[in-house]
């Protein structure tokens, strides 16, 4: 188990990104678009009403000269199209008298910089202007002939209900684009990343161990280019790999038999160790220990290369797994080490019991060099149809830091650095682990030491015979 670590932001995926760019960007565009279009409506519909405001009230205006200079007064054909409070009304001065109201409207309700401009300063002008809550539009003509003024005002809750609609249907449109562009992103980036997810999982295949993993050609120039250069690294990358076990695996055959030469030597002068002077001995007793640990690495060298060569082989077999444990701890001279087998275990187990006699004889080998000895070696269900293998120990335990190194080949822990040992025997345990399809990890012992832990499948794996 490794040490904690500090919490990370975690970075959006590249898709993610990709999509959330393309989507932000037809949401400004859109947007952009939407409000360059709504106020061009806007004013065109604003405009074409004030135009046509103003040309009705200039007639009517025409038209109430007439009628007053001719001494009529019927007003009926005077402003004919603000006769109802639906469409406005028309308001007549004349001689700053109020004229025959031609609606109940008084000229206060009038906006005051109109009535200003009209009656006193005696030019035509327009406003717009709100009145009971609703939107009006009121043009004022000097009508300087007869000394009037005359004034109509036109509604413009139509004018305003159309330009909201047309707001709102370009607001949904906008919304509906920035969702589709949204959409043709996530689509497009799925498409575009598809090469990239297959370097990817060629990568983690050739990470686990898949040397001979290999990426297919491309149809397009780029990605394929891109294809024989991952194809080129892993080439390059398998060869120098078997080149280095295949010469790990010559070195460590051709060592084997001077090394049994030189232990043969060894024993038989430690058979003759009384004939010597003590020290004599005392030399004797340290090349009698090298050679035998040089032996047991020249071994682990061997197993090693054996397993990345992938010339091991797995038969599993049916075993009660408690019984064999116990005839294992036996076999290595820790029979009096207890077994405990945690309630609900799956102790029948389809299992290659040569590998597994590797990986408890190293736990317990490890735990007598630099634990002061095993403690407890117990079985208990892991996640799933599995179990754990435990071998616990009251040494100095291993630290955080250095519980995933430990489990690499020639890498030994702070408190084993100056033992005895090959610095073989927990990366066999990783690679045997593994083989069987389970994992291993090191952490803390209740009571202080240190408890490795090996997962262990129940089943045999589908496909295998």
């Amino acid at each position: 188990m490794s040490s904690a670590k500090p919490h990370q932001k975690r970075a959006l995926r590249l898709r993610t990104r990709f999509t959330l760019f393309l989507g932000l960007t037809a949401f400004v565009t859109s947007a952009a678009l939407t409000a360059f279009t709504y106020t061009t409506a806007r004013n065109y519909f604003l405009d074409q009403r004030s135009s046509l405001a103003r040309a009705q009230t200039y007639a009517n205006a025409r038209a109430a000269l007439a009628l007053i200079s001719s001494g009529q007064t019927d007003y009926s054909s005077v402003a004919t199209s603000v006769r109802t409070e639906e469409k406005g009304f028309a308001i007549l001065f004349v001689d700053d008298q109020d004229y025959p109201q031609l609606t109940s409207r008084q000229k206060s309700v009038l906006p005051p910089e109109l009535l200003n401009e009209v009656t006193k300063e005696h030019v035509s002008g327009q406003q717009r202007f709100e009145l009971d809550g609703k939107p009006y539009f009121a043009v004022g003509v000097n009508i300087p002939a007869i000394n009037a003024q005359y004034f109509e005002a036109f509604r413009l809750t139509d004018t305003d209900t159309i330009i909201r609609r047309v707001g709102t249907a370009l607001a949904l449109g906008s919304v509906a684009i920035t969702l589709l562009a949204a959409a043709l992103g996530w689509w497009a980036s799925r498409r575009l990343l598809k090469p990239v997810s297959r370097v990817a999982a060629a990568a983690s295949g050739l990470a686990s161990g898949g040397l001979n993993t290999r990426l297919a050609p491309e149809s397009d120039p780029e990605l394929n280019r891109l294809a024989q250069s991952f194809n080129d690294m892993a080439d390059t990358m398998q060869a120098r790999i078997e080149r280095e076990a295949q010469f790990a695996s010559d070195v460590s055959h051709e060592l084997r038999s001077p090394i049994t030469a030189l232990s043969a030597a060894v024993e038989v002068l430690d058979a003759r160790r009384v004939d010597l002077p003590e020290r004599t001995q005392q030399a004797l007793d340290v090349v009698v220990d090298q050679v035998r640990r040089f032996d047991q690495m020249v071994l682990d060298l061997l197993e090693l290369s054996r397993i990345d060569a992938g010339v091991t082989d797995i038969h599993r077999e049916e075993l009660a797994l408690d019984d064999v444990v116990a005839r294992i701890a036996q076999r290595y001279g820790f029979a009096d080490v207890p077994l405990d087998v945690g309630r609900g275990t799956l102790t029948t187990v389809w299992i290659d019991k040569l590998r597994l006699e590797r990986i408890l004889a190293n736990l317990l080998d490890n735990a007598r060099q630099h634990g002061g000895g095993p403690t407890r070696i117990s079985l208990e269900p892991g996640k799933g149809r599995s179990v754990l293998l435990a071998v616990e120990d009251a040494g100095p335990g291993v630290a955080r830091g250095e519980r995933v190194r430990i489990f690499e080949r020639f890498a030994r822990g702070t408190a084993a650095r100056h033992r005895i040992g090959t610095g073989l025997g927990l990366a066999l345990v990783t690679e045997h682990a593994h083989a069987l399809g389970g994992e291993s990890w090191v952490e803390d012992r209740s009571g202080g030491g240190a408890r490795f832990v090996v997962q262990l499948p129940v089943d045999r794996p589908s496909g295998e015979i």
